[in-house]
């Protein structure tokens, strides 16, 4: 009998088997019809694995559950190929990348993505446990990538296809460009892969994500899509009616911040300001912001994370307010920010300015951005020339700040 993966189209575990038989020149067959949540519960299906999990890999010699181990047969079905090295030492470095990707790399992506879905349960410090867990994976990948452009030898292997593809499932759903732009060479190694023949000819056209999706609310999984209902036959005379009746596609409904009187403010203009000063700041940038800014159509906000006393380890630290800042990018059009981790050593402190469109803090940000609550929001009161000083301060970066040296700076824009 041939092969025959249990799986449907599209299946990233399922993946890495049909590349490496891109590779080793093996046949496996996909029956079509599969279908989640019905198929693999058959008393048939439970008999090839016990978990009823997918995919399968069912084989003369009997069925083979876990991805990994179905690449691994795969790849050793023709002999003739180096997709597990070629000698010992490469064969357990092939293994040794295998194991890494699997658990630093694919269990952070899943731990990061699977509770935003509501198949898991949420909370904040697992998250960021995963994406900075997930982090120090990358940037050992990374560092590997810096000198080599496999990750054994000098062509592709198993550990290559099994990690690229783990990779596929990040850059898909969570793992958007100013995630990944921190790594630039696991970057440059994706891309090429994922474009090479043997791997296109399995995955398709690839796009990374654009945002991390929004965490869905408990009891409030993601809605599976309606089978269009088979309409019933209408007589031809009353065809033209049927098609007068049909509703004509909604427009998207605009932002609210969309629809307020125009602001001699241009948000874009001061962003380029900001990243074009390179010198005289104050005298530049500075002043050119005060000049700019419009209190009528847009409000200054400062914030204060409510948890400093938590804060006890600087990358953690700076892992959690990146990870904000990357939640807020569904504000990029509307804000401008800076948050500063302020101190020598831990407790750390951070602290925000934030310029929103609009005289209140946006409600879609309030409510897709769980992190708002984490912080004490305060309205400045540019009246008061503290106040107005404070901004400026945060905005050039001013060091020390209030007493304090600035561990980091980052900016929104």
């Amino acid at each position: 009998m041939a092969l025959v993966m249990h799986s449907y189209k599209g299946n990233k575990n399922s993946d890495k088997a049909f590349i490496a038989a891109e590779f080793t020149g093996v046949k496996i067959d996909m029956p079509s019809g599969f279908e989640m949540g019905v198929t693999n519960k058959t008393p048939e299906f439970i008999k090839m694995n016990p978990l009823g999990k997918i995919p399968v890999l069912e084989t003369p010699e009997g069925p083979i559950f876990e991805s990994n181990a179905i690449a691994r047969y795969v790849s050793r079905l023709n002999g003739d190929n180096s997709l597990n090295g070629s000698s010992l030492i490469e064969y357990a470095h092939v293994e040794q990348w295998i194991d890494f990707s699997t658990n630093e790399i694919y269990g952070n992506i899943f731990n990061w993505f699977v509770p935003r879905m509501g198949f898991m349960p949420y909370s904040v410090p697992s998250e960021e446990a995963a994406i900075a867990a997930l982090k120090r994976g990358l940037e050992a990948l990374n560092t590997h990538l810096t000198s080599n452009t496999y990750l054994v030898g000098h062509s592709v292997t198993l550990a290559d296809i099994i990690t690229v593809c783990n990779l596929n499932f990040g850059f898909s759903t969570v793992m958007t460009k100013s995630f990944t732009s921190a790594f630039p060479h696991v970057e440059r190694y994706f891309w090429t892969l994922i474009n090479q023949p043997n791997f296109k000819k399995v995955v398709g056209e690839v796009k990374q994500t654009e945002s991390v999706p929004a965490i869905k609310k408990a009891g409030q999984p993601a809605k599976p899509k309606e089978q269009p209902k088979k309409k019933e036959a209408a007589p031809a005379a009353e065809a033209p009616k049927a098609v007068e009746e049909e509703e004509a596609p909604k427009p998207k409904a605009k932002n609210p911040l969309d629809l307020l009187p125009p602001s001699p403010m241009v948000l874009d203009e001061w962003k380029r300001l900001y990243s074009n000063t390179k010198s005289n700041f104050r005298e530049v940038a500075i002043k050119g912001f005060w000049d700019m800014y419009d209190p009528e159509g847009y409000s200054l906000w400062f914030c204060d994370y409510k948890y400093n006393d938590e804060n006890m380890v600087s990358f953690v630290t700076l892992n959690k307010v990146g990870g904000f800042l990357q939640r807020m990018d569904l504000a990029r059009k509307y804000a401008f920010g800076k948050m500063l981790i302020c101190g020598s050593e831990g407790p750390f402190k951070v602290k925000g300015l934030w310029l929103f469109r609009g005289t209140e803090i946006p409600k879609f940000v309030m409510d897709e951005v769980y992190d708002m609550e984490l912080y004490e929001w305060t309205k400045v009161d540019i009246s008061d020339e503290a106040q107005k000083e404070r901004v400026s301060q945060m905005i050039e970066d001013a060091e020390p700040f209030e007493g304090e040296a600035l561990l980091d700076a980052k900016c929104f824009k």
